[in-house]
């Protein structure tokens, strides 16, 4: 067998798994814009990991498999946040290259043993064994990929709701779940704070700290969504080690109206 063809049977590794496995801190961003050629460009920024947000954006399977494509040809690692917990949608993202999930509005033990056994072939979980792109996006064949895809595919849970914090314990002690995902907005609108949103306000404050505390006990990455590199910083500084700072439409509109700002007619 030739040198090449072991190293294609090898597979790539999944470095972020890997290195929140380790205990350090991975950061990437939100793709909002469902363009590949953006997804490329930010690929090449240095971010361990792009997460295409299928949730709120108006991005089609076909062109999240070309995002995932386009981020193939870079260091980065494709990740999609899927519209919903079912296992259709965990299964087509998969097919088409990703390497992780985001799961949104998990808020139960059940609804995180769901989200992983989608995410698993037998005997871990049902995931169909069928054709697509999986093995090309690890630079692997058919039979590598399938033997190792189950140590390999990431998964992160949202607890984006005050039932899901309350529950975290619970939750994140699933088997196969690799890291929380705090969603900010979602989870202060669940505990009434909507119009009135303060992520410093003292019942946030509680529970994005019971979150991180029940996520180191049971071994599971915490992470949050940031709003700049700042907030990244502050966010390490609390424990938090997955961590999305902002997405790349947030960023481009506040660049814009900030040197929109600074015309002088």
């Amino acid at each position: 067998m030739s040198q090449k063809l072991k190293e294609v049977m090898e597979m790539r590794p999944n470095h972020v798994k890997h290195n929140l496995q380790g205990g350090k801190v991975s950061v990437g961003t939100w793709l909002s814009i469902p363009s590949p050629f953006s997804a490329e460009r930010c690929g090449r920024l240095g971010f361990e990991w792009l997460v295409i947000d299928m949730e709120h954006n108006p991005i089609s399977i076909d062109m999240a498999a070309m995002m995932i494509m386009a981020i193939n040809q870079t260091p980065t690692a494709p990740m999609v946040r899927i519209p919903w917990n079912h296992p259709e949608h965990i299964k087509r993202v998969l097919d088409a290259g990703a390497w992780g999930i985001v799961v949104p509005m998990v808020c139960s033990k059940e609804e995180a043993e769901q989200a992983v056994e989608a995410a698993k072939y037998h005997p871990q979980g049902f995931r169909s064994n069928g054709g697509g792109r999986y093995e090309l996006s690890f630079d692997a064949d058919r039979a590598a990929y399938t033997s190792r895809a189950n140590d390999e595919i990431f998964v992160a849970v949202q607890i984006e709701h005050i039932d899901a914090v309350e529950r975290a314990e619970e939750i994140l002690s699933v088997p196969g779940v690799d890291a929380c995902f705090i969603g900010p907005n979602d989870l202060m609108t669940s505990m009434g704070m909507l119009g009135k949103m303060d992520v410093q306000a003292p019942q946030v404050r509680e529970a994005f700290e019971h979150v991180v505390q029940v996520s180191n006990k049971v071994g599971v990455a915490p992470g949050i969504h940031a709003r700049s590199g700042a907030d990244v910083t502050r966010r390490i500084k609390e424990g938090f080690r997955f961590i999305a700072m902002a997405s790349e439409m947030g960023l481009m509109i506040a660049g814009l109206n900030r040197e929109k700002a600074l015309i002088e007619l």
